[in-house]
């Protein structure tokens, strides 16, 4: 079993939490496909994209970390190098979205992550309640004043994809993201 089959089968338990609705299997079998699609799939990538959000508490501010420890300490109980796991704990982190991917497969691997703003309306729609359901522990209205904060963060944002292979989900993106902004209003 290759090193990838094997981070999916330790994975799949965590992303078939019964709690999840959006962060699930399906979403990382889409980050794979957006960036296997554009040509740009490697290894490390498709490693990350099964560890990025293996630990996912919609209560907790340090989810990626925590994944990054929990995938990281797999992956050295497999004997990947330290440089594979090097780069992909960069790769989990660099999806918290505080600070500028630092290299280009971070800033692919992040543009990969937001590709679901960009998608079709039915598709977003889908995302935007799915997210929902994850925070619904979260009463209505401190809902829309938090998550109008995050959608209104990323349409501030200079450009929301950096890579020129994401770049033309920039514009439907930012429609999406106007619509949901209406919706919480």
């Amino acid at each position: 079993m290759t090193l990838v089959a094997a981070a999916e089968a330790f994975a799949r338990p965590f992303y078939d939490a019964p709690e999840r609705a959006y962060h699930t299997a399906a979403h990382v079998q889409s980050l794979i496909r957006a960036l296997g699609g554009r040509g740009v799939l490697t290894p490390e990538l498709e490693l990350a994209a099964w560890g990025h959000d293996l630990i996912y508490d919609p209560r907790a501010a340090d989810n990626e970390e925590r994944s990054a420890d929990v995938f990281g300490a797999w992956l050295a109980a497999q004997g990947a190098g330290v440089d594979v796991q090097a780069q992909v704990r960069d790769l989990i982190l660099a999806t918290r979205h505080a600070a500028p991917p630092t290299t280009r497969a971070e800033a692919l691997f992040v543009d990969a992550d937001l590709g679901i703003l960009g998608a079709d309306p039915d598709t977003f729609d889908a995302y935007d309640r799915a997210i929902r359901a994850e925070y619904a522990h979260v009463p209505d209205s401190a809902y829309r004043a938090g998550r109008s904060a995050v959608l209104r963060g990323f349409l501030t944002r200079e450009r929301l994809y950096l890579t020129p292979e994401f770049a033309a989900l920039d514009a439907p993106a930012r429609v999406n993201l106007r619509r949901a902004l209406e919706r919480l209003a």
